[in-house]
């Protein structure tokens, strides 16, 4: 692979109507909202950490709902770390706290 650096470090650019999150285990919000993360539930929280150039009104850093089943689960290279890649559309709703 000549001519192309070898990365240490993996970052994911979202494109077109995608964003990056990191879903959240269970948790109260000092809003009082209790967000579990079982298996069982139908839903689960993340905080956004990058978003496509198509998506709109949300930005990195904003607490959302999404579907249990919604996106795909991505571990980054040398590091156990996993992140939830999904569509704008599939966002259920902002969580202010």
């Amino acid at each position: 692979m000549e001519g192309h650096p070898i990365a240490n470090d993996v970052t994911l650019e979202p494109l077109d109507d995608y964003l990056v999150l990191e879903p959240v285990d269970e948790s109260e919000l000092p809003s009082g909202l209790i967000v579990p993360s079982n298996e069982a539930l139908q839903v689960r929280s993340g905080i956004v950490s990058a978003v496509g150039p198509d998506v709109a009104s949300i930005e990195p850093g904003d607490k959302v709902l999404f579907p249990r089943d919604a996106g795909f689960d991505v571990r980054l290279a040398r590091s156990s770390h996993r992140v939830r890649v999904l569509r704008r559309e599939d966002l259920i709703a902002r969580i202010h706290d």
